[in-house]
């Protein structure tokens, strides 16, 4: 799954500045910031099952979190008070994303649909979801906040102007004989273009505005060089009994961009993190050292340092420049499948299927 990479465009604090300004953030040094050492600040505990998502909201306040349980849990990151839940999803939240002015929270479910919530108010603004859709697996803001693209376990991407909630397109590789899933997307930083990664590990690169084409096909993680039957079964592999489903080998869990959106960054159930060059989506390099499913992947607002969080139940920092590790955290007691950072970049929040998110913070010993 995907996380917005830190932007210093978002909006600031409401009264700070006259309106139409932004508010200057402090430069920080990712790389020093997190290599200087870091502290657990505290543990969030209310959810009752998993949790797949957490977000911080762009004023550094507030953070939510949504998982197997299927609330929406809103916390005070001050005091780590549990502020509110939010009902409304039937089945499993995969993701859960602020827009960029914090007006908006999304969540993305396996019951098939998207709310928008006032995360102020706790309502329900809107619902989206399309006849055919399948389960939700990712879902990503455009930079502006205007729309919303959807991936998960459907063949197409929907995009939807989140202001009136209006589909705007589907987007649709050029192959008609690929019904393979576009589970996971992520907007480009330009805002005009969109990637998508499969359940069989290939990427696309679509433009978004103003032609919705495909214009890149690249098969990402996936090799073609297993002699297992099931690897030619789409998406999952489910016995007859309608009983648990076996994901492919190859499943890409997790799609970012640095923030001047000259390189995309991957994540996969094959284990490993891979950069490619844009827009032609040239691969640079392969990291390796999670020992399972890459879940989620962020990149510090001055793209210095890649997070990435893993069903290993640890999280890594990675130095993008040089591709090394310089840390890595084993606090959870489960798979780690939701990070957030800060918008500041000073703090981290990590979410587990051990019910527990924790908040870090760098720059301690």
């Amino acid at each position: 799954m995907t996380n917005p990479v830190s932007s210093p465009n978002h909006p600031s604090m409401p009264g700070s500045l006259e309106e139409g300004e932004r508010q200057p953030i402090e430069v920080l040094d990712s790389l020093t910031h997190w290599k200087a050492g870091i502290k657990e600040l505290k543990t969030f505990r209310g959810h009752t099952q998993g949790i797949w998502g957490v977000d911080f909201a762009p004023d550094g306040l507030t953070l939510a979190s949504g998982g197997s349980d299927r609330y929406v849990r809103i916390w005070d990151i001050e005091t780590g008070r549990l502020l509110r839940s939010l009902r409304g999803h039937t089945q499993d939240i995969r993701q859960v994303v602020f827009s960029p002015d914090g007006q908006i929270l999304a969540t993305g479910s396996e019951d098939r649909t998207i709310r928008l919530w006032n995360p102020n108010t706790g309502e329900t603004t809107r619902l989206l979801f399309t006849r055919y859709d399948h389960a939700v697996c990712s879902i990503s803001f455009s930079p502006d906040g205007l729309m919303l693209a959807r991936g998960g376990q459907n063949k197409d991407i929907k995009i939807w102007e989140v202001t009136t909630g209006t589909e705007l397109m589907t987007l649709l590789g050029k192959d008609q004989f690929d019904h393979n899933w576009a589970v996971c997307t992520a907007f480009c930083p330009d805002g005009i273009h969109l990637v998508s990664g499969s359940d069989i590990g290939k990427l696309k690169l679509y433009e978004v505005l103003p032609s919705g084409e495909e214009k890149v096909v690249h098969n990402g993680h996936w090799r073609d060089d297993t002699d297992d039957e099931e690897s030619e079964v789409r998406g999952f592999f489910v016995d007859d009994h309608g009983g648990f489903q076996k994901p492919m080998e190859y499943w890409v869990g997790a799609l970012t961009f640095t923030p001047d959106g000259k390189t995309m960054i991957s994540g996969s159930r094959d284990t490993t993190i891979k950069f490619f060059e844009m827009p032609d989506l040239r691969e640079l390099r392969t990291l390796k050292g999670h020992t399972g499913w890459v879940r989620n992947l962020i990149v510090s607002g001055d793209g210095k340092v890649l997070i990435s969080a893993s069903d290993d139940g640890t999280v890594k920092m990675w130095d993008i420049q040089t591709g090394r590790p310089i840390r890595t955290i084993k606090s959870h007691t489960g798979p780690v499948r939701g990070i957030s950072l800060s918008r500041d970049g000073r703090m981290l929040a990590t979410a587990s299927s051990d019910r527990t998110i924790k908040l870090w913070e760098g720059g301690e010993e």
